[in-house]
């Protein structure tokens, strides 16, 4: 493992399925992702001897650690990745394939099947939101806000006024 800074996911016992679960789905998304070497409990660590303690992964390029931590912790909202695309194709292809399993949630929000919180967004909405213009900007988020899946076109609609 390299020095830096790495985000670690806790998982009840399902850290290689998980990773396993977001390198495939990244790279049906057309993203380059990869699973590492898997470190096994060594002992006397919680857990049983020569079970998955830590799956090494990468997606898009961000490395992760999934940990087989336990039950005592769970995700919520509070933390969510990010996935910023550039079509809708795109964006409809994240939104399925991590959702899968999971529920949609509002303005382009999912849990998937972990419990873990993902935003699936067009790269071009905070352009949007910011523009100077603050009519635009707020008929962009008061249209995303009545969203669940985000529409581009809806969106630039909104954007132009229409």
């Amino acid at each position: 493992m390299q020095s830096g800074i790495t985000t670690c996911l806790w998982f009840d016992g399902r850290a290689e399925e998980a990773a396993a679960f977001y390198t495939a789905a990244f790279r049906a998304g057309g993203r380059e992702a990869s699973v590492g070497e898997v470190l096994r409990n060594p002992g006397p660590a919680p857990g049983p001897a020569g079970r998955v303690l830590l799956v090494p992964f990468t997606l898009h390029g961000q490395s992760f650690l999934a940990l087989n931590g336990g039950p005592e912790f769970c995700f919520t909202p509070a933390v969510s990745l990010c996935v910023i695309c550039d079509s809708q194709g795109e964006l409809d292809r994240f939104w399925d394939l991590l959702g899968d399993g999971g529920r949609p949630d509002q303005c382009g929000w999912l849990t998937d099947r972990f419990g873990l919180s993902w935003q699936i967004f067009p790269a071009m909405l905070p352009r949007l939101a910011a523009d100077p213009d603050t009519a635009r900007g707020a008929r962009v988020m008061t249209a995303m806000m009545g969203m669940t899946k985000l529409d581009i076109a809806a969106l630039e609609a909104a954007y132009r006024g229409e």
